[in-house]
């Protein structure tokens, strides 16, 4: 059990390269382009990761509405972003997501769904704002709904990957929970 749990932790220790999901902006307009994007970096993957990790914890009606919030309001800061309304502390936002949900996991915090809900759902806002804010309109609907599809497939192997630790009992996710906010934070200072 050990060595599973020091390979996980392993695999989300390394993810912590100093990279960032931000492609360069003519590669958008497809998408294949949204789907690989969440999926080239760190911060991202992480997060995504954190929320199905933290939804499987709470399991019930979290599995589903902790995730979908996510992804929705990611939506709504991507399209926020293309009607030009900015938003501060994008960058350092996401960086402090992936902290905050790692946290939130190593923590195994109970909230009513509503509130994770909200939480997760501030965090999206600046996920979905970054990803908005890196086009220049065309193909923003195709690169939109590629990554809001590479959202949602992250969630659920979030959400597989705890609901299967389970039968090892909660300190193996919570370790990865704080595996995931030491990577933020190598992010964020590295």
């Amino acid at each position: 059990m050990f060595k599973r749990f020091s390979l996980a932790a392993l695999a989300f220790a390394g993810a912590a390269a100093p990279a960032f999901a931000h492609l360069d902006p003519l590669a958008h307009g497809s998408i294949m382009a949204g789907i690989s994007h969440p999926l080239t970096g760190p911060d991202h993957i992480l997060a995504m990761l954190a929320v199905g990790l933290w939804a499987s914890q709470q399991g019930g009606k979290a599995l589903f509405a902790v995730p979908a919030a996510f992804v929705a309001t990611m939506a709504l800061g991507f399209v926020l972003a293309l009607s030009g309304v900015e938003l501060p502390f994008v960058e350092p936002a996401i960086l402090a997501s992936v902290m905050g949900l790692g946290l939130l996991v190593a923590s195994a915090v109970r909230l009513p769904v509503a509130g994770s809900a909200a939480v997760v759902g501030l965090f999206a806002l600046f996920h979905g704002h970054a990803h908005g804010s890196e086009l220049a309109g065309a193909g923003a609907m195709e690169f939109g709904l590629g990554f809001l599809i590479a959202t949602a497939l992250l969630h659920a192997a979030g959400i597989g990957l705890g609901l299967s630790l389970n039968r090892f009992g909660p300190s193996v996710t919570r370790a990865l929970g704080l595996a995931t906010a030491v990577g933020g934070a190598a992010l964020m200072f590295g």
